[in-house]
């Protein structure tokens, strides 16, 4: 890498985004030194903790990852956190470019009365916990007899498919087994979903529903009087009609009875407030002109999610393109806001690079030989981090220590991840 004329690269996050960005920027700027920064150990973010634990075939995907980190100069600085090793001024001074790739992690809140009570979970905390998230605790709390998901899009889906599953059908996962034995443990009996869209606009993906009926596991029902929540008002795009056929599928009288929950699906609902005294008892819904009180032992929220601190502010207006202001640039969630799954990723990964490429070609974006990129970087942030071969090594050891039929067992304790990846546990 040293001696390369090209640019200098920061990209903050290693999940598909950023990943998909420098795979586009090497297209057009071959010679460009790219470093991959995350706060984690790991690299591939939300393909590792953010998808569901039971989809393998999705997190295949981080096999041309791979190659990109052993193209040479793509360089991953993983244990690296912006704002608590490094400030993005200081980044921005060592780098021509940064690009924030960091998704949205946090739960958006569920902003009504009761919201806040004991119960009531972010989707994204429930799963990383089934992901060995380290910033989660190794254990999913009770869910108790009566799960309502609020939201229908693909989040709220995966939840779903974890909710009605039995433990054979994660064979061949990297699911976390604390998480999940705490909840087959005491698995739930009955889960409501509710949306406030109709079933044909929901946001949801019809691949997905057509994977939920294919599943020998649950009972899904329509409320009593299903009639508006199946409407099809003769104008439907083949997204809508699709998915609007796929819950038809799921709520077939003809689909055998199977184990599991009791799953009834509520569509065009909005949900009013969450009842309890001490913890969540039931959640209002107003539906139409009526009221809907649905008993709940928890309530799993699926409403989108939120930039944590320190990108907060920057990323809290979405954009339909990448610069923010000269040499700073975003893509991903970071850019559009909480949409789309990895494919659409790529299309903004690849629109983002046309950017840069474009200010590098005018001369917008001037490179500097007093940037030195990561060999510019404080000698104990260097010293800390964890570079590709080393979390290789960690790799390895977590597939080691794979129980009888897993792929992997997940180390979820930050500081023992990088230990093992600098070989000092």
């Amino acid at each position: 890498m040293p001696g390369s004329p090209g640019p200098q690269i920061a990209i903050v996050g290693s999940g598909p985004s950023g990943c998909y960005l420098a795979q586009a920027l090497l297209r057009s700027l071959p010679h460009a030194e790219i470093t991959i920064i995350d706060r984690l150990a790991s690299p591939f973010g939300l393909i590792r903790y953010g998808v569901a634990a039971d989809h393998q075939h999705t997190k295949a995907i981080t096999r041309q990852f791979e190659r990109l980190f052993q193209a040479g100069n793509v360089r991953f600085a993983g244990n690296v956190e912006l704002g608590r090793d490094v400030g993005l001024d200081e980044l921005r001074a060592h780098f021509d470019a940064v690009v924030l790739a960091t998704g949205l992690s946090a739960d958006r809140a569920l902003a009504l009365p009761g919201g806040e009570l004991p119960g009531v979970i972010g989707a994204g905390t429930v799963t990383r916990a089934l992901n060995a998230h380290p910033d989660e605790p190794t254990t999913l709390p009770d869910l108790g007899s009566d799960v309502v998901l609020i939201g229908a899009g693909n989040v709220a889906l995966d939840l779903l498919r974890f909710l009605v599953k039995a433990e054979s059908d994660y064979d061949a996962s990297d699911i976390a087994d604390p998480a999940l034995e705490r909840y087959l443990g005491s698995p739930a009996a009955r889960v409501t979903v509710a949306s406030r869209s109709d079933a044909a606009h929901a946001k949801g993906d019809a691949q997905m529903l057509r994977e939920l009926a294919a599943l020998p596991r649950a009972v899904y029902r329509l409320p009593d009087d299903p009639g508006s929540a199946l409407a099809d008002d003769g104008a439907l795009d083949r997204a809508q009609a699709g998915r609007l056929a796929a819950v038809e599928e799921l709520v077939a009288s003809e689909r055998p009875a199977h184990p599991g929950p009791a799953v009834t699906l509520r569509f065009g609902v909005i949900p009013v407030r969450i009842l309890g005294e001490e913890r969540v008892e039931a959640v209002e819904f107003a539906a139409g002109d009526d009221v809907v009180v649905v008993p709940a032992t928890s309530v799993i929220t699926a409403v989108g999610f939120a930039a944590s601190d320190p990108l907060a502010e920057l990323l809290a207006d979405h954009s339909e393109v990448g610069g923010i202001e000269p040499g700073l640039y975003r893509t991903g969630w970071a850019k559009r806001g909480p949409s789309g799954g990895i494919p659409e990723n790529r299309a903004c990964a690849k629109s983002v690079a046309e950017e840069i490429v474009a200010d590098v070609t005018s001369g917008a974006l001037p490179g500097s030989e007093t940037r030195l990129g990561f060999d510019g970087l404080p000698a104990d942030v260097r010293a800390a981090s964890v570079d590709y071969a080393q979390w290789l090594r960690l790799e390895q050891h977590e597939r080691e220590l794979a129980p009888s039929g897993r792929i992997r067992r997940k180390i979820s304790d930050h500081d023992r991840m990088v230990a093992i990846a600098h070989d000092r546990a």
